[in-house]
């Protein structure tokens, strides 16, 4: 009796084993195929890059271990750091200006009018368009001579500007190109926040006598709030890494007033073959993405979408 009891225990434990402890999972067959290109095209270029950023290396020479000097190296190369203020001073324009004119035209093309179909297909063309057709584009209207927006300038009596040939105007004039592509972008993102408005806090606002600037700011804005963080966010990423529109424009110039880390960084490893030391600015530049992608992601956490959504209508009232 105890011997069969003996082996239904031992039946037991290895039903339970075989339930709840490693078994040979049958789906490997499709993970691995993912896994070799994940490895392959995320995870391999990156660990190469900090192994390149810890050596002394360039093109021709043999590899030397340097460890943190790559780095270290940084905060002394003056270049570098304009570079960083150039990326940062570009980078908020390009995110304010489009968050504004894009909030604006979308406020806009919400309201119903003849036509607004096919005007808003055509305000989201610049969008659609190639960015190296857009910089040469841009680059004959900003002519001293013989572009366009001078002669504008010219009808109401301004002088002509010299806009990306100029040190002081060049990261404006740049400004100016990425919001009139990207502020499309941000008007579709408004677009459809405010599709997602319910119409009673409007009718309420209305029955107790609002203006209109009232009900944009206690009733649209804070409930499209959370639409123009994601819109600020996908614009962050991508204007601090904005390279092809400035080098087809400027190349960094006049000089170096518009050369911003991802044009440095092109110019420390492709001009001057400076492997290591441009792979410890790519590690930097990665590094300065994800901070900002980051901040903006706590900031949202910890905005209280709720509680604004609840308290508007009533400040709106009052």
């Amino acid at each position: 009796m105890s011997e069969l009891a003996e082996r239904a225990a031992a039946l037991r434990k290895t039903e339970t084993t075989g339930a709840l402890g490693w078994r040979r999972p049958s789906y490997w067959p499709f993970i691995i195929p993912a896994l070799v290109i994940v490895i392959g095209v995320i995870v391999f270029p990156w660990a190469f890059t900090i192994w390149m950023s810890l050596n002394e290396w360039k093109v021709g020479a043999p590899t030397t271990f340097v460890g943190l000097a790559n780095y270290l190296r940084l905060p002394g190369d003056p270049r570098f750091v304009e570079a960083v203020w150039h990326t940062l001073l570009y980078t908020l324009l390009s995110v304010a200006l489009p968050l504004i004119f894009g909030t604006f035209a979308a406020c806009v093309f919400h309201a119903r009018f003849p036509l607004r179909g096919f005007l808003r297909g055509l305000f989201i063309m610049p969008m659609m368009a190639t960015p190296v057709a857009i910089a040469l584009v841009w680059t004959m209207m900003f002519h001293p001579q013989l572009g366009v927006l001078n002669y504008l300038l010219s009808l109401i009596g301004v002088p002509p500007q010299l806009w990306i040939f100029h040190p002081a105007t060049v990261i404006p004039s740049l400004v100016l190109v990425e919001t009139w592509q990207w502020t499309p972008l941000v008007m579709l993102i408004v677009l459809g926040g405010l599709a997602a408005i319910p119409s009673e806090p409007y009718e309420s606002a209305q029955i107790d006598g609002a203006n209109g600037w009232q009900v944009f700011r206690f009733i649209t804005f804070p409930l499209i709030l959370p639409f123009l963080f994601i819109a600020a966010m996908v614009r962050t990423i991508d204007a601090v890494k904005s390279f092809d529109i400035i080098f087809a424009m400027t190349q960094g110039g006049p000089g170096t007033a518009s050369e911003t880390i991802n044009l440095y960084l092109y110019s420390v490893a492709f001009a001057y073959y400076d492997i290591g030391y441009g792979s410890a600015i790519a590690v930097i530049f990665f590094v300065l993405i994800i901070v900002l992608a980051a901040l903006l992601l706590y900031v949202r956490q910890r905005t209280q979408w709720t509680q604004l959504t609840r308290e508007a209508p009533a400040e709106a009232v009052a």
